[in-house]
């Protein structure tokens, strides 16, 4: 009988001792992190700050809004930036955050969101000494800033890592103010690296599973050597609370940001003056251009330093300053951290030949970004096409509808078919078509033309525009006895 009772535990007892056998020497044994939080804690403070008549800024009304599958709320309400309060907080009009001492002369690294707009903000230390800050500098595009308090004596500073050396598995710690609870320490691994959300030009975000919630914000992640790697800005949750995907801002990209905040106030960046998008694999084969690489620049803006240097509409920039450019989103931040009249080589691939272009950069203003981006002939095409899109003139009301200037041209897309090439590629009626394979379309009789040239398997590239912005698109032709390929789909 007591045999019996025994032996599920000593079935437990084998199983685990089998499983201490089977793993590496070393592998069971975790970190001990209390050495390391305790060294820690005194550098990460808790940040409440009051505003009134407070207005989104620009960088959170630009958070994406993607199609969701139904009955799940937008993207833009799963990205949360951490305004929510804390449960003991009791103004509407209050936000609590986190943030980092970075000088010893009171510097405190935080997020922009956390201090946009405040008419007082208060920090609290470790030892729940409390001071008034001021705010030295804020820069909405990164959504970081830069607060300083006055003490008598130095304070605990934090040390900067290198957030490029971070790796996906590594070990990370993050410490904050989860809803109003100070000094709250979570634990996780780095998820991804260089990860887009949809929140700006600049978007290179390390991916975590360390838990973070809405007060965490401004809060830095570490390693386990005890140095800052990120700071934590954003998660993905249905529910308001840590669901395992956090983003933070890897501090490399703080860093040159908060030498610009704490000399003047605000910070400069390099302009270039071009609409990018992404090189899909449709489009290197309709550029030929071989892989999958570079940003296609969609149109140049007038008077910009990439017109004076004869960049064009369809070229593919691969290489800028000594910078491989493997991704359309790495060229923004590339060219944002370039020095203002900085002379630099840019190397494109236009019409399948590479060619070098020198460019001086000019200093962005708030309004600029590398984003990513007369009737003649009459009738409506009605014959069945290839493409599959049905076209008429660019009549007065159409330019009025679509808010287009006298001096553009093209087509206006009246129908496309289902199931055909022109609906898999994602043209959409209202769409307006202005180049079919780098020609330019000014009547239905240049649209006809152009398509009763078309060959099955042929790829096509259209470069058209889409609610004022322009839009290369590539088009597959299926091959005789061949039907278009379904559009991808977010999941």
């Amino acid at each position: 009988m007591i045999m019996r009772r025994l032996a599920p535990w000593w079935g437990i007892l084998g199983l685990v001792l089998t499983l201490g056998l089977a793993m590496p020497v070393g592998a069971a044994t975790l970190p001990d992190l209390v050495p390391l939080v305790k060294k820690l804690q005194p550098v990460v403070v808790n940040i409440s700050s009051t505003q009134t008549n407070r207005h989104l800024s620009r960088q959170e009304k630009s958070l994406p809004r993607q199609s969701q599958p139904q009955g799940d709320a937008p993207l833009d309400e799963l990205l949360r930036r951490f305004f929510e309060q804390g449960p003991d907080q009791q103004q509407p009009s209050g936000s609590l955050g986190s943030g980092v001492i970075i000088d010893e002369a009171g510097f405190i690294l935080t997020n922009h969101h956390v201090v946009a707009d405040a008419d007082e903000i208060l920090v609290r230390l470790s030892d729940e000494r409390e001071f008034t800050a001021t705010v030295v500098g804020r820069d909405a595009k990164s959504d970081l800033a830069l607060i300083r308090i006055k003490t008598d004596g130095k304070l605990p500073v934090a040390t900067l890592g290198d957030s490029d050396q971070a790796e996906v598995g590594s070990w990370v710690v993050a410490i904050g103010n989860p809803f109003g609870l100070e000094a709250s320490v979570t634990v996780g691994i780095i998820s991804a690296r260089g990860r887009s959300i949809g929140s700006g030009p600049y978007d290179n975000f390390l991916q975590t599973d360390a838990a973070i919630n809405p007060g965490n914000s401004g809060g830095p992640l570490f390693n386990l050597q005890g140095e800052v790697i990120g700071i934590n800005t954003a998660i993905f949750s249905r529910s308001g609370g840590n669901m395992g995907i956090g983003f933070a801002i890897p501090v490399n990209m703080a860093k040159s940001i908060v030498t610009q905040l704490r000399a003047s106030g605000k910070v400069t960046r390099g302009w270039l003056g071009v609409r990018i998008q992404t090189v899909t694999k449709e489009l290197a084969e309709a550029l030929g251009i071989g892989a999958q690489r570079g940003a296609l620049v969609a149109s140049v803006e007038p008077k910009s330093p990439a017109e004076a240097a004869g960049v064009k509409a369809g070229d593919v920039i691969v290489r800028f300053d000594g910078h491989d450019v493997g991704r359309m989103k790495e060229l923004p931040a590339i060219v944002a951290e370039t020095p203002v009249n900085k002379k630099v080589t840019m190397e494109v691939v236009r019409n399948g030949s590479s060619k070098s272009v020198e460019v001086v950069i000019a200093t962005m203003n708030d309004e600029d970004e590398e984003e990513s981006a007369p009737e003649q002939g009459g009738g409506v095409t009605r014959e069945r096409n290839l493409l599959g899109v049905v076209v008429q003139p660019l009549s007065a009301e159409w330019r009025e509808r679509l808010e287009l200037s006298a001096e553009v041209n093209g087509l206006v897309v009246a129908s496309v078919e289902n199931g055909s090439p022109a609906e898999h590629a994602g043209v959409r009626p209202g769409d307006l078509i202005q180049e079919l394979n780098r020609k330019p379309l000014k009547s239905v009789a240049d649209f006809r033309a152009a398509v009763g040239k078309l060959e099955p398997g042929q790829t096509l590239l259209l470069l058209m525009q889409r609610g004022g912005d322009p839009l290369f698109m590539a088009v597959q032709i299926p091959a005789k006895g061949e039907s278009a390929a379904p559009p991808a789909r977010k999941p």
